[in-house]
């Protein structure tokens, strides 16, 4: 049930930290997905229903579609998510952390016919709470590691303050902090705020939310804010 990281390294010599996500969440994911096939299902039944034999047939072939083209367009084409994993915000990549491939998300989808065994995805069940990174053993054949993968949303605004010079020279990690103050500021509460600006007192010679302002202030002007 825990989440774990995954670290990986580039060629580059860069380390990636991958999010390995449990079995609860992408048993989540795959519940919405279920609804989502079965409830196309049910529409193309009604709809196909009245051409009788040949509506059949056409049903036939959606029902495979939908079991098993589904998961692999979705991966292959949309960034390793289908429907439901976009909603949990998880997502299907290589062990590597690159982008999945059709071959790699063919192999992990067809190897759920071994993972349902013998009922209820049983031994895809062992198989993640017995791996580190919560793998199913689909994806320990394909190379495939399910991750958490937030959606990027827009950084807060810090509050608008002016431009105002400090009153004696900073040192350089002194303009650093005070430059980190004024880009966190936005995700701090008002107090917390306040007690960071208290600690720079000796700069600003200000305590309080006047004291927040002032540093806001040397902050616009360190970074060329005129």
């Amino acid at each position: 049930m825990l989440d774990t990281f995954r670290e990986v390294h580039t060629p580059e010599g860069v380390a990636l930290r991958l999010p390995a996500a449990g079995p609860v969440p992408r048993a989540l994911a795959w519940l919405i997905d279920l609804g989502i096939r079965f409830l196309l299902l049910t529409v193309s039944a009604g709809l196909l229903g009245i051409l009788g034999k040949t509506g059949i047939g056409l049903y036939f072939i959606g029902m495979f579609a939908l079991l098993w083209a589904y998961p692999v367009v979705f991966e292959a084409m949309f960034d390793g998510q289908t429907p439901g994993k976009r909603a949990l915000e998880l997502r299907v990549v290589s062990a590597d952390g690159a982008p999945v491939g059709w071959l790699a998300s063919l192999v992990r989808n067809l190897l759920r016919t071994v993972d349902m065994l013998p009922v209820g995805y049983g031994f895809g069940l062992v198989a993640s709470l017995s791996d580190p990174y919560g793998r199913r053993l689909g994806d320990m054949v394909a190379g495939t590691l399910v991750v958490h993968a937030p959606r990027l949303r827009a950084a807060p605004q810090p509050p608008m303050a002016g431009v105002q010079a400090p009153a004696q020279p900073l040192q350089p990690q002194e303009q650093v902090a005070v430059i980190a103050f004024s880009e966190r500021a936005a995700q701090l509460t008002p107090e917390r705020q306040e007690e960071l600006a208290d600690i720079a007192e000796p700069v600003t010679g200000a305590r309080g939310q006047p004291g927040v302002m002032r540093l806001l202030g040397i902050s616009n002007w360190l970074l060329g804010r005129r």
